[in-house]
């Protein structure tokens, strides 16, 4: 029998060729330019965490039709079907090199990584579980902003994951960011800039509104890179840019520098 043809891909950033499992094997990044594809949680899981100790939790909450908008709950499905999760975030506990961490990774692939209901629980049972139980978080975001066909109740999340991310933070727990492309909207606006470091993949658009959406209204041309990972850190909104390869380690290294000292208490 003919052996199956290799599948190749072309590299948005410079156009090269590639066969997908030389992508693969570099994480999902191109092996000429260093391109970042994006990434499914399952495939971050791999190289984020200690081989199988990933632990889902509120793996069983599912998105509802809070204001009965007509067609919601058929995009719901094809979600499911496409991202092969049960909604846009997915939750749990690991370790990274020994290190025990609460872990989130959202999916673009699930009506673009939008922020409703379930993502804004999701998410604020994490970081709350963090500081109840004094366990780093981690976030890798990936969204198109609030989930407009739940109408106020997406927006409500941008408020709940803020206090989340309050009260882990009263709670002396470390938060750490990774925003990954694109990471826009409600979004950008709530959780994912409340983290102590935060750190971006290479290139990642990050924002509010796009750009095409800024240059209508203010009717100016916008600088080359705007909005991507290198030009927000530039401006002071990204800590340090953190290629995949590097991610396991820098956090690793991360979460020893921001580790809880019992001794800061006695003092």
């Amino acid at each position: 029998m003919p052996s199956e043809p290799v599948k190749k891909e072309t590299c948005p950033g410079c156009g090269a060729h590639h066969d997908t499992e030389t992508i693969n094997k570099a994480l999902r990044c191109c092996p000429s330019c260093g391109y970042h594809y994006r990434m499914e949680p399952v495939e971050r899981i791999e190289y984020i965490c200690d081989p199988g100790s990933f632990k889902e939790f509120s793996e069983n909450l599912r998105s509802l039709n809070p204001i009965d908008l007509a067609g919601y709950e058929e995009k719901l499905s094809e979600a499911e079907v496409k991202a092969r999760m049960k909604d846009a975030v997915i939750t749990g506990t690991c370790t990274i090199e020994g290190k025990p961490v609460i872990l989130g990774l959202m999916s673009f692939n699930f009506m673009g990584g939008s922020m409703g209901s379930v993502v804004g629980e999701k998410v604020s049972r994490a970081l709350l579980k963090g500081a109840e139980e004094k366990i780093p978080v981690i976030v890798y975001t990936t969204s198109g902003g609030a989930r407009m066909q739940e109408g106020i109740f997406s927006l409500m999340q941008m408020v709940k994951t803020s206090a989340a991310a309050a009260e882990l933070d009263k709670a002396g727990v470390p938060f750490f960011i990774v925003l990954c492309d694109p990471t826009t909207g409600g979004v950008t606006a709530s959780f994912a800039m409340l983290a102590d470091v935060t750190i971006a993949e290479p290139k990642a658009l990050i924002g509010f509104a796009g750009p095409r959406v800024i240059e209508g209204t203010i009717r100016q041309t916008l600088p080359e890179g705007f909005q991507r990972a290198e030009f927000q850190q530039e401006k002071g909104f990204v800590d340090m840019i953190v290629p995949r390869k590097d991610q396991r380690k820098i956090l690793s290294e991360l979460i020893d520098l921001h580790k809880h000292d019992d001794r800061e208490e006695a003092v």
